[in-house]
């Protein structure tokens, strides 16, 4: 399928100062930016700024960033699931994943994940898509914001919820490997019944608890 991108913008106000929120930004701009030192959930944020560079240049690749000056401080990437993965067998080109999404403590309580995510979906296209997050407690920053991690899972149900997200069963491993993982999406408005019907064999494969 095409993958049209619209950008939007916008500015808000955080602890750490003022940010801009923006996306899809292109991959060649990206690399004109430098990546907050405290972006260290997945990898170095060296090698994060590169993995997500990458993903920028896919076609159906989308990075929105939230930025102070040239500095990224904040992100979240879309892209195809990782052909190991379980979403990925359905072959679906209009099942994206929400791969990642970080924000530096710094700039943190300002909303600035649930700004990343607004504009996100302010692309009408999106609205093609079926978009997942598979939520792993592993990943959640329980030290810094010293939350357990039952009220991260509420904080984070709260801010994927935030644009039509939902919690969705499924018998991955991985997520039921503890009760707080989940699997999250949104179907978008224009997918077909098809395509949804193939969302649901692919969240269940133990046809017995589908």
């Amino acid at each position: 399928m095409e993958h049209p991108k619209t950008y939007s913008c916008t500015e808000i106000s955080t602890p750490g100062g003022d940010l801009i929120i923006e996306g899809p930004v292109a991959p060649e701009r990206l690399a004109e930016y430098e990546f907050h030192a405290g972006l260290t959930a997945f990898r170095v944020p060296e090698k994060q700024k590169q993995a997500v560079i990458g993903i920028a240049g896919l076609p159906e690749g989308r990075i929105i960033i939230a930025r102070h000056g040239s500095v990224i401080a904040g992100y979240v990437t879309y892209l195809y699931p990782d052909p190991m993965e379980r979403w990925a067998e359905a072959q679906m080109d209009n099942l994206i994943e929400l791969g990642a999404i970080e924000v530096a403590a710094p700039y943190r309580g300002g909303n600035v994940a649930k700004s990343l995510l607004d504009i996100s979906f302010r692309d009408d296209a999106m609205n093609d898509y079926i978009v997942i997050s598979t939520e792993y407690y592993w990943h959640w920053d329980l030290e810094n914001t010293r939350l357990s991690v039952w009220e991260y899972k509420e904080v984070m149900k709260k801010i994927m919820g935030s644009v039509g997200m939902e919690m969705f069963a499924t018998d991955d491993p991985e997520i039921t490997s503890h009760p707080a993982n989940m699997l999250m999406a949104r179907i978008g408005s224009r997918v077909d019944l098809d395509s949804i019907e193939k969302f649901n064999e692919v969240r269940f494969k133990n046809r017995f608890f589908y």
